[in-house]
């Protein structure tokens, strides 16, 4: 979800953290607002495609089925 305008307005969030992991990473000069960023994007990502999965399992289903029974379209031009 990499963003493409000039501007972005960002939102403030309050998260807690370890203050030992918070330290370290303080100490790293690690940008915790971006791996944040990058972590959510991430999960989202992966929640989609979880959802995806989920709302087109029959479908799926329903395809291999009729794959298994008829074959694909390229079957005859398989070379194994």
């Amino acid at each position: 979800m990499t963003k493409t305008h000039a501007k972005i307005t960002k939102k403030t969030v309050s998260v807690t953290l370890d203050p030992v992991l918070y330290q370290k990473a303080r100490d790293m000069g690690i940008n915790l607002s971006a791996v944040l960023t990058q972590a959510i994007e991430a999960q989202l990502q992966a929640a989609s495609a979880a959802q995806w999965k989920h709302e087109n399992r029959q479908a799926m289903e329903e395809l291999n089925r009729i794959s298994d029974e008829s074959g694909l379209l390229s079957d005859e031009y398989k070379a194994f």
